[in-house]
């Protein structure tokens, strides 16, 4: 620690200068401050994920959906953040983070660290099977289950068989392509003719149900179906052994904006070209022969350090099917969103009048303690049927397949009203979904912008213009997540309802910013990135720090996804110096370094995992006892505050305020979910610090609060809700 002492003027020297992201002064300055690797936080972050699966206390089939989130998660890792660094590796690129870490050395420590995960992964999946097992769901081997076999071989033989193509290799075949993220079976074949041994692969079609049901509650893995019946694929030949194996490929559009006609065919066309990205991962059978791994690896271009060994099942994203079987009494207790006391409807037969609430005040919603439907998306199929509407905008950057928002919005476009939708169809493993749905809005009439050159529209901002008497009114909703209505059910997040004439007319700007040729930069209540997000975070910062130089009060609390952006984090060490009390709520990625000597003493950084994604982001400033309270879309990121387009609004209705602040609160003082990052750079739960069992349970104790206040005539009778949501990275 005694070698961070050295640099604390230098950090604060950075966060003064406030530096531009991409000076190489910055990133002189700020690499001598302790800084932890993203990809490596990230790493810890999933596994918090997987300690869920492990965890006991957590309903069975939880935590085979724990297991299957860590598995996804994991994935997406590999194609983006991994195939990443590979390129970089392979460029000679030099660091450009604080940590001054070479991709090389980073490949490296993800491997290293990947392959302890891996055992982590095999153990708890064990355990999980074995108390599956004694609820009466079983995951059985096929040689375990003879009486069934002929069965299944029929049923191979009516559903299986017609949709399978072997691959043999040999000179006449060229090894085939293996898509990303398919399971394949890798076959070593003996031709009685000549004793001569050949090899074959045999996809497993993705459209199977991975689990084959055969007997109630259980189920035998089809890839094992498939290997016990090859017989019939491979007439003649001796079958002498099969293994599964899977394969990663870079799945990182690498798309020229500036140079590309029409960005929509464009990002078409980078689709079709993602299928086949560089191989930057291999999963196979434990059981598999070293002879048959050289085969994989040169046949699909990767090193042996990217081969990884996997124990058991391969690729527990199958597990979803199981996590979604019709046990009540092995899930969580159903809950259903309430409405929000002041939009609930005069009485059941009566829509809620959303304009008139908004008129008497700001709204904020909390989901998904609080109704999406009854909320944000009641705001939006209002607006599409109010006759005194006129016109609808948003920014779309993720929404559901079977989109209820959307819905409305064509059906406001059909009805005449301007509508102006902003599809970001840049967003990641989204696009086609957004391509869909923008070409529908199209075809309805609805004004669609694509997006910004080399800017992600990431914002969640929606007005309507409303003709009320003589006047226009603008009523608006800025949130901390996507229009997404099953999302919504699964995140929290935070809304914000006005019709405050000075939000509704930075709102409008910043349309014209998005849709238009409008290079404004200062907004009058609004915070929007890339324009001015990063010089007012980093005032806010240094405003906090004069107080506390000057003997006052001060404190910042931040609850964020991730925390990465190297001048905020300096500016965050400053502050830290000079008394400021810094408190984070960080789920994810963290790069920050609590607990130095000399540099980070002040400062706390928890993450809280567990039944709902914690999605929402708070920007919290005590200034002097007149404290200010911020919510919005960005996380401090490079990406968050350069290259996309945020925007944070100020909570200035004092319940509301107090609703964040107590929350907040909870879940600072929670110790059944919550991690706290150490001096050493690791995560260590809470209640393993205090040696006590966790009782104060973030996600029950807020079920409770933000519901109290509404009758329970309000809400109706409670139906099930899908449960826990998806831990997924890139939300």
């Amino acid at each position: 620690m005694q070698r961070f002492e050295a640099h604390r003027v230098e950090v604060t020297a950075i966060v003064r200068r406030t530096p531009e992201p991409h000076d190489p002064a910055s990133h002189e300055a700020s690499s001598k401050f302790p800084y932890i690797n993203r990809e490596l936080s990230s790493l810890e972050f999933n596994r918090r994920v997987l300690y869920e699966a492990g965890d006991e206390r957590n309903p069975l089939l939880e935590r085979v959906k724990f297991l299957a989130i860590f598995a996804s998660n994991m994935d997406e890792f590999f194609q983006i953040r991994v195939s990443g660094l590979m390129e970089q590796a392979q460029a000679g690129a030099v660091p450009t983070t604080p940590d001054e870490k070479p991709a090389a050395e980073q490949l490296a420590a993800i491997r290293t660290r990947f392959r302890e995960l891996l055992v982590e992964q095999g153990e708890i999946f064990e355990q999980v099977c074995s108390a599956l097992g004694k609820a009466g769901i079983s995951l059985v081997e096929y040689d375990e289950v003879p009486e069934h076999h002929a069965a299944l071989r029929q049923r191979f033989t009516d559903e299986i068989y017609p949709v399978l193509t072997p691959l043999a290799v040999d000179p006449g075949h060229p090894f085939p392509y293996i898509s990303t993220l398919s399971l394949s079976l890798a076959i070593r074949i003996e031709d009685p003719d000549d004793g001569e041994e050949r090899f074959a692969r045999v996809k497993v079609p993705p459209l199977l149900p991975r689990l084959l049901q055969i007997e109630p509650s259980k189920f035998v893995l089809v890839e094992q179906v498939i290997a016990a019946n090859l017989d019939m694929l491979f007439s003649g030949m001796t079958i002498r052994e099969t293994h599964l194996f899977r394969v990663t490929r870079n799945a990182d559009l690498e798309l020229e904006e500036d140079e590309a006609d029409d960005l929509l065919l464009a990002i078409e066309e980078e689709l079709r070209r993602r299928r086949f990205g560089e191989a930057v991962r291999l999963e196979v059978d434990r059981a598999m022969p070293a002879s048959m791994r050289k085969i994989l690896e040169r046949g699909v271009g990767v090193d042996p350090e990217d081969c990884y060994e996997i124990a058991g099942m391969l690729d527990h994203t199958g597990l979803w099917q199981l996590a979604g079987l019709d046990r009540p009494d092995l899930k969580l207790p159903p809950f259903t969103p309430v409405v929000p006391a002041r939009l609930a409807p005069p009485d059941e037969d009566e829509p809620s009048d959303v304009f008139a609430a908004i008129r008497a005040g700001d709204i904020l919603v909390h989901h998904p303690y609080e109704s999406f439907a009854a909320s944000v998306q009641r705001f939006i199929s209002q607006a599409a049927l109010d006759a005194d509407v006129l016109s609808i905008k948003m920014t779309l950057y993720r929404t559901s397949g079977d989109s209820p928002i959307v819905r409305d919005l064509i059906s406001a476009a059909e009805r005449g009203k301007q509508v102006v939708v902003l599809v970001e169809i840049k967003a990641r493993f989204d696009e086609q979904a957004n391509i869909v749905w923008a070409r529908k809005l199209e075809q309805a009439g609805a004004h669609v912008v694509y997006g910004l050159v080399g800017l992600k529209t990431h914002s969640k901002t929606s007005l309507v213009v409303r003709r009320e008497g003589a006047n226009l009114r603008r009523y608006v909703h800025i949130g901390t997540g996507n229009y997404n209505p099953g999302t919504a059910r699964l995140y929290t997040d935070l809304g914000l309802l006005s019709c405050r004439p000075e939000l509704g007319a930075d709102v409008s700007d910043l349309f014209n910013v998005l849709t238009g040729l409008s290079r404004q930069r200062d907004f009058r209540r609004l915070i929007v990135a890339p324009m001015n997000l990063r010089s007012w975070i980093l005032e806010m910062i240094e405003r906090e720090t004069a107080h506390a130089r000057a003997g006052r009060p001060a404190r910042i609390v931040l609850k964020l996804n991730s925390l990465v952006d190297p001048a905020c984090v300096a500016a965050l060490y400053a502050a830290a110096q000079a008394g400021v009390q810094v408190d984070l709520l960080i789920r994810g990625i963290c790069s920050l370094w609590p607990g130095v000597p000399g540099v980070s003493e002040g400062i706390k950084v928890r993450s809280i995992v567990g039944q709902y994604l914690e999605h929402s982001r708070v920007f919290h400033f005590a200034n002097d006892g007149r404290p200010e309270w911020y919510i919005g879309s960005a996380d401090l990121m490079e990406r968050n505050l350069d290259r996309r387009v945020e925007a944070i609004v100020p909570v200035e209705d004092p319940e509301a305020r107090q609703r964040i602040a107590a929350f907040v609160e909870i879940m600072f003082t929670d110790d059944r979910r919550s991690w706290q990052l150490g001096a050493d750079g690791a995560y260590h739960r809470t209640e393993e610090l205090t040696g006590i069992p966790g009782t104060i349970d973030t996600f029950e104790v807020l079920q409770a609060r933000e519901t109290a206040s509404v009758a329970a005539d309000v809400v109706g009778p409670r139906r099930p809700h899908a449960g826990a949501g998806s831990l997924d990275p890139r939300a």
